[in-house]
């Protein structure tokens, strides 16, 4: 049997053991939920800051998920013993905690819902969750055929521990006429101007039924007892003793007893989550577990997803593409524009990023996020280092450490929802900010990348300050002093992109001053960052150049020479140059290196990135959202053989050797796969499990604009695709303005060729798009 196999939309792993941490996720507008292919979860909801519901059994820092996040025994999770009453046989569900090897397990992720598909014993199981659209619960399924030919006695044992809660205060107890388990924490505190707030929390947890319990236990210990979670005494015993958690740590065990006839079939449900009170969980029961309940909500979340996913759909010869694209990319990039990483004080470049992505997919969420980021500006045009996404949001964490290239994205960013929407007039929209000023959409960009030419040093390159894209680069400049060498490239590239926004609406003279500093600062560039053979990444405060042929431990970086080709700064001498030593030095078995080598030691010049682990996040990991701007380089330069092969490295798969070494399911592409294969080669490719990344937004922008070469103008659409040559046809379905747009490709003569609902185009571009119409579109891409 194949190790993964993929149906549509449907991603099956069948083993547990080959790829112990690879998951998946669920959201809606309240919670996040991240499943482990094993029965382990993280999750989150809003209220309207993060909170938890189910905590580690000990006191836990207050973070969410990490890189390679390690899962252990007491780790939260979902799970179920099963037990059979006549030969005393115990395993579980879906995998943890008895680890018992059943006789065929498949975990099978799909846009909407998770599940473990399980056969044992003569038992056929099905474990699945579900979300609904706004409240924060997990809705689960458990259901038990019996396929053994002979009558089974069983007893089913729900095992959710909800952990910790508070050192101040925490039970739990089974209330009946709630009808399921409920844990009760007050969130610890010490300072009376708190009060407020943590009155506000929803600290209760709960696990409601659909059918009473024969028994149930609420404290975590006596479910264990000494036989621990592989074999609980609470199992083994003939029923669970209906104990209430007393200032101990909580759990919400129910048990059931079955009898099951041949082909016999029962199913449970169960509702999972936070709540303020009892009546806010008296709701929840009354609207998901009655008849229906799970199958209104779950065709409530499809209708939910269906605009983002069938935005744009595709069908090449690469199957694993399309299943991809078509559902999974699609669905983490609307994730990323719709919940902003699940934090209410979203980084300012993320946040730009994210709703770029978005803009493909549904362009009115990219227009509000632009719009709310404006209305934050400060007066002097800077951009703030984390975007308030309600009154009470706070900037915490990386957002308190000032960082410089903000304002970078903000144009890149808006011209991509332009180039997408036709909603120029959104140009002069009027923008209040907190301070009372009101300027235009225009000016206030204009005011941002002023403020970034503003922000330099007499070399005329851009100041690092404590820390640029690369958030741990954070010693180059503290002092005031040293340069990032990719934000003065990134800043060209700004530059020229909203220099050409503004030619096409009629400000020639603002074009003309952006073009000329553009080019002043191109100039510049070349003089101090130029090391022969690509780009230095900066100078730090004591004037030493990094990231140079020198160096070395991080002697090329990779976004340097991305930017400098988008930004027109390279030459075509130079590009060749650059495209070698990347090939050479920063391409690996698993897509390319952010730099490399990386560093081993700490430089402290350099900054915290240099203490990281090697080949870890930004310290020479294969990081995803550099190489996606690298990949949109690549095409935007005509190399598009090249860019697809990359596209299609960074999509863990086809090879089951590959799944195996990164340990990622093609449900999401990670921020990093671990990089230094030169160094560790025994871990080099490895996930790190986690979905926030702007890998995706630009990776959709590659995919549409690039590859398929659909790209928005003032006029309309622009098609200039750039196929593999291996492809002799292909067929693309999307949503643009309005318009529903059917292309399809195919190879064939010397030149391309395009017709319009049967009519042959002199240009390839559609002009004068009608909301509402169906274009049919026949693209012909040469044969070389």
């Amino acid at each position: 049997m194949d190790l993964i196999r993929q149906h549509g939309a449907a991603v099956e792993l069948n083993c547990p053991r080959s790829m112990p941490r690879a998951s998946t996720f669920l959201w809606n507008r309240a919670l996040f939920l991240q499943l482990n292919c094993r029965g382990y979860a993280s999750a989150l909801h809003l209220q309207p800051e993060p909170g938890k519901y189910a905590y580690a059994p000990t006191l836990e820092a207050k973070s969410f998920l990490q890189p390679e996040q390690p899962h252990y025994a007491h780790h939260p999770g979902r799970f179920v013993y099963i037990k059979d009453e006549d030969s005393g046989a115990v395993f579980s569900l879906p995998y943890e905690p008895t680890r018992v090897r059943t006789d065929s397990f498949c975990f099978r992720a799909e846009p909407d819902q998770a599940s473990w598909l399980i056969e044992h014993l003569g038992l056929a199981l099905s474990w699945s969750v579900s979300l609904p659209v706004e409240d924060a619960v997990e809705l689960w399924q458990l259901r038990i055929d019996n396929r053994s030919g002979q009558r089974r006695r069983l007893s089913v044992y729900l095992y959710f521990p909800i952990g910790y809660m508070s050192w101040m205060n925490q039970s739990a107890r089974y209330e009946p006429v709630l009808g399921g388990i409920v844990a009760r924490c007050i969130t610890g505190y010490q300072k009376l101007e708190d009060y407020a707030q943590i009155r506000r929390l929803k600290d209760h947890s709960y696990l409601l039924h659909d059918t009473a319990p024969q028994s149930w236990e609420c404290r975590q210990e006596a479910f264990e007892g000494e036989g621990g979670l592989i074999s609980p005494d609470g199992v083994r015993a003939a029923q669970l003793q209906n104990g209430e958690a007393l200032y101990q740590t909580p759990a919400a065990c129910l048990h059931y007893r079955l009898e099951l006839g041949d082909d016999d079939t029962r199913e449970l449900r169960f509702a999972f989550g936070p709540a303020l009170n009892h009546s806010e969980i008296k709701a929840v029961r009354e609207r998901y577990l009655v008849p229906q309940g799970f199958e209104q909500a779950r065709a409530g979340y499809r209708d939910f997803l269906a605009p983002a996913l069938d935005a744009v759909q595709i069908n090449t010869p690469d199957y694993g593409l399309d299943a991809f694209a078509n559902s999974w990319l699609n669905r983490q990039a609307f994730y990323l524009g719709h919940a902003n990483r699940f934090t209410t004080d979203p980084q300012t470049r993320n946040y730009l990023q994210d709703a770029m992505g978005v803009a493909y997919l549904q362009p009115a969420l990219a227009r509000a996020a632009l719009l709310r980021c404006l209305s934050q500006q400060e007066p002097d045009g800077a951009l703030p280092d984390g975007i308030l996404l309600h009154a009470e949001a706070q900037l915490k964490y990386i957002n308190q450490i000032p960082h410089t290239d903000h304002g970078v994205w903000l144009p890149l960013s808006l011209q991509v929802y332009l180039d997408e929407s036709g909603d120029y007039g959104l140009l002069q929209v009027p923008v209040t900010d907190r301070h009372g000023s009101t300027r235009t959409v225009s000016e206030r960009v204009l005011a941002a990348l002023r403020w970034l030419l503003d922000n330099r040093d007499a070399r005329g390159l851009s100041y690092m300050g404590q820390g640029d894209w690369c958030d741990p680069m954070n010693m180059v400049g503290h002092l005031g002093r040293g340069v990032s060498g990719w934000l003065s490239i990134a800043t060209v590239y700004a530059l020229r992109s909203w220099a050409q926004v503004c030619l096409q609406h009629g400000q020639a003279d603002t074009a003309a001053e952006l073009k000329t500093a553009a080019a002043e600062l191109d100039r510049c560039v070349q003089e101090h960052l130029w090391d022969g053979d690509w780009f230095a990444r900066g100078i730090t405060d004591h004037g030493r150049r990094f990231g140079v042929r020198a160096d070395d431990e991080g002697r090329i970086f990779l976004n340097p020479q991305s930017f400098a080709i988008l930004a027109g700064i390279a030459t075509p001498e130079q590009q060749q140059r650059m495209h070698a030593a990347i090939a050479q030095q920063l391409q690996s078995p698993f897509g390319l290196a952010l730099c490399e080598p990386p560093y081993t030691r700490m430089h402290e010049d350099i900054g915290r990135v240099t203490q990281k682990f090697p080949g870890a996040a930004e310290n020479g990991s294969i990081y995803n959202h550099a190489g996606a701007f690298y990949i949109h380089a690549l095409y935007a330069s005509g190399e598009g053989e090249r860019a697809f092969a990359l596209l299609r490295q960074m999509i863990p798969g086809p090879d089951p050797a590959d799944y195996l070494q990164r340990g990622q399911l093609p449900t999401f592409l990670p921020n990093y796969y671990r990089g230094a294969h030169r160094l560790h080669s025994q871990t080099a490719g490895r996930s790190s499990q986690l979905a926030n990344t702007g890998t995706a937004g630009w990776i959709q922008r590659a995919l549409i604009e690039g590859l398929f070469g659909l790209r928005g103008c003032r006029d309309g659409l622009m098609i200039q695709p750039q196929l593999p040559l291996c492809w002799p046809t292909a067929h693309l379905r999307r949503r643009f303005r309005g318009a529903e747009f059917d292309i399809h490709y195919s190879r064939g003569g010397s030149e391309l060729q395009l017709s319009l609902d049967g009519q042959n185009l002199a240009t390839p571009l559609i002009r004068a798009i009608e909301p509402g119409r169906r274009y049919s579109v026949y693209v012909q891409v040469p044969s070389a």
